[in-house]
């Protein structure tokens, strides 16, 4: 046998080992997102048809993000005790229950309260996830890998959300659906012979007051970014149905930005490994404001608004990974992780304030105000990078490079914002 059968064979059961300690990984997520996707949509559809005032539901709304900052650092906690599998076992039970709850109460506060614990699962499974999965990667193939992780948690979520039609949000089935789809999760990840999860490793922690000084323009984008994510991912379903969409375009409207991103991601986040990120997230950001101001001029219920959200989204999403990414080209690698778990932190904070910020709008200027609120933000984004790249005009020098992992978030996020292998630089400069 040549060298080069050898080494085809190899790299052959070193894929078959992958597929193999994955699988059960990918299928557990897709049941999960299929689950988060429809109770999600749902339970905006249930608020509106309810009544609620528009800042009841922007609390709501808001309640999931701010469960999203805390599950993202208990579960790492809970990593190091009881390890991955259980902690994902644990956490799909706890978001069965939470769904439930949901369905069979009629109060918006137990809905705030359990939609803080849905966030708080879904924050702690990605931290599962990617921690399992980038301990499994290698540089060649954990940029494949980050964008398979992407498709199934994009397009699951898609999927759930684009199903809502099928359900009375009035009723508890479409709750408890999506509750068993999540209790589903637990078996291939549980049952699988060939997964092998990792231990997690301590590593330096880092203050977002010393990465403010080394990067500040990674920082401030990320809570811009955070804001005007969670203004996207807040509403979409009170607003659509509020504007008289048809039931069936409801959970497609509310599917579009993820749809979008799961699109533009790959080719927004390889862009920037090749161009000045912050050129590359300012024009991501002038392209989202563009498209929100495209949507103000459309008529409501015309076809082309589900294009057009989807554009928005596609142009947005992207961006939590270009800030991540930049801010990692200034970080010493022995605090990568310390960072990564920093900037959820901040992207989280700033996802809480965004379905106020949407809420807001909307009270002072109807439906429309919804999606005024995408155009300012992230034109709040724009000028922020141009004055950042003007403070700062040189970006880091194009020199040989080595593929690391990034931490992905979503967000998601319901919606994940997955980042893919990235260029490390070697920089003269210690500051951006």
């Amino acid at each position: 046998m040549s060298h080069d059968t050898h080494h085809v064979d190899a790299g052959a059961a070193i894929s078959r080992d992958l597929a193999l300690a994955t699988w059960g990984l990918f299928v557990g997520l897709a049941l999960l997102l299929l689950a988060g996707g429809l109770f999600s949509t749902l339970l905006g559809v249930r608020a509106e048809t309810e009544g609620l005032p528009t800042a009841v539901t922007g609390i709501i709304s808001a309640a999931y993000f701010l469960g999203f900052v805390l599950g993202s650092r208990l579960t790492l906690l809970a990593l190091g005790t009881v390890g991955h599998i259980r902690a994902y076992a644990a956490l799909a039970a706890l978001l069965t229950v939470a769904m439930l709850g949901v369905g069979i109460t009629d109060h918006w506060l137990p809905w705030a309260l359990l939609r803080l614990v849905t966030g708080l699962c879904f924050a702690g499974q990605y931290v599962v996830a990617e921690s399992w999965l980038n301990d499994l990667a290698t540089n060649e193939n954990r940029g494949r890998m980050l964008a398979l992780y992407s498709v199934v948690v994009s397009g699951a979520f898609a999927a759930g959300q684009s199903v809502v039609f099928a359900f009375d949000a009035v009723v508890v089935t479409g709750f408890a659906v999506a509750a068993i789809a999540a209790s589903l999760a637990v078996i291939p990840v549980t049952l699988s012979e060939e997964a092998s999860p990792p231990k997690p490793e301590a590593s330096e922690k880092v203050s977002l007051a010393y990465l403010a000084n080394v990067v500040p323009t990674g920082l401030g984008t990320c809570f811009l970014v955070g804001i005007a994510h969670g203004a996207i991912i807040g509403l979409p379903a009170v607003y659509a149905t509020r504007v008289g969409l048809p039931s069936g375009w409801v959970g497609l409207f509310a599917a579009a930005p993820s749809i979008g991103g799961m699109l533009l991601q790959w080719p927004i986040s390889a862009a920037s490994d090749d161009l000045d990120r912050r050129v590359v997230g300012l024009a991501g950001a002038l392209g989202a404001m563009g498209t929100g101001v495209v949507l103000v001029l459309t008529p409501e219920t015309h076809w082309m608004v589900l294009v057009w959200f989807g554009v928005l989204g596609g142009l947005s999403y992207p961006l939590y990974s270009i800030a991540a990414a930049y801010t990692n080209d200034w970080v010493a690698p022995e605090h990568l992780n310390a960072a990564a778990s920093q900037l959820v932190t901040l992207y989280g904070v700033g996802a809480v304030l965004g379905p106020f910020a949407s809420a807001g709008m909307m009270i002072g200027l109807g439906p429309t105000g919804f999606f005024w609120t995408l155009v300012i933000l992230h034109g709040m984004i724009a000028v922020f990078l141009v004055v950042r790249i003007r403070a700062w005009r040189a970006p880091l020098t194009k020199r040989p490079w080595d593929e690391v992992s990034l931490p992905a978030r979503a967000f998601y996020m319901p919606a994940t914002v997955v980042s893919i292998g990235r260029r490390r630089r070697h920089r003269k400069h210690t500051t951006d």
